[in-house]
């Protein structure tokens, strides 16, 4: 008959070593988050943008996949080496898992947001028409990694339009090029004043909402008789930017449809 004993500590031992995984991978989790939704995502681009679906699906694997290995494969009763070296073919699968995570997102993190008239578009690096990078001014010929610029766009001339209708229809709107990228200038707030739409729209499209859409106003810091929207284009999330229309400056974002 099998002794009990033995059977008990080594599933004692094997949940200890899981928890320690499960305490480094969440530490390590930790720091990936720091440099995600810091520097690649910032706030509100962490869910404009699709940061945070993507970073938490990267890490709800790569966080629990590799402790409840170690739970199966951790046992005492293996020579040394041989549990070395299973551990460490995890801990090496578990860092390259997160490493191409972290790349994903790096290659999908926002590049710009664009102003196209009375709307915005969040323009992902993968948006971007790269080919255009060096027709563009000097300032925009490299791709930031600390957050998207903020820039308007220009309107493409008479010659201009046939191709840059054939691009729209093949994806490429004028926000994603980087020939048209302009900067964030008095052209650009006076484009936001002339495209602010009022709050009431909001507050009649959305009246259970209406505290909610008060609470973003409040946040603005800026008097609520200045502050109008517009509508932002993403591909992860509906939002409006809430913008001072005599300033012509972005002052915060909510979470409704403005279209």
């Amino acid at each position: 008959m099998n002794d009990p004993v033995p059977i008990v500590a080594g599933w004692r031992s094997r949940l200890r070593a899981s928890a320690i995984h499960l305490a480094c991978s969440a530490a390590v989790a930790a720091l990936a988050a720091g440099l995600v939704f810091l520097v690649w995502y910032p706030p509100p681009f962490t869910t404009l943008a699709g940061g945070l679906g993507l970073f938490t699906l990267l890490t709800s694997v790569d966080v629990v996949i590799g402790p409840l290995l170690t739970l199966a494969i951790f046992d005492r009763r293996k020579p040394m080496p041989v549990l070395r070296r299973d551990l460490g073919v995890l801990v090496t699968l578990q860092l390259a898992a997160l490493a191409y995570g972290l790349h994903t997102m790096y290659i999908a993190r926002p590049a710009v947001m664009a102003l196209e008239g009375n709307r915005l578009r969040v323009v992902a690096v993968t948006d971007v028409r790269l080919s255009e990078l060096d027709e563009a001014l000097p300032a925009y010929r490299a791709l930031p990694i600390t957050g998207p610029l903020f820039v308007r766009t220009a309107n493409p001339t008479v010659d201009q339009k046939f191709e840059a209708i054939r691009l729209a229809l093949a994806g490429y709107d004028v926000g994603t090029r980087p020939t048209y990228w302009r900067p964030w200038d008095d052209v650009a707030r006076a484009e936001v004043r002339r495209g602010a739409q009022p709050l009431a729209t909001l507050f009649k499209r959305y009246p259970a909402r209406a505290e909610e859409l008060r609470a973003a106003v409040a946040k603005s810091g800026v008097a609520a008789e200045r502050v109008g929207f517009l509508p932002v284009i993403s591909r992860h999330d509906v939002a409006v930017a809430l913008v001072d229309t005599t300033a012509g400056e972005i002052v915060g974002y909510a979470p409704f449809d403005g279209f």
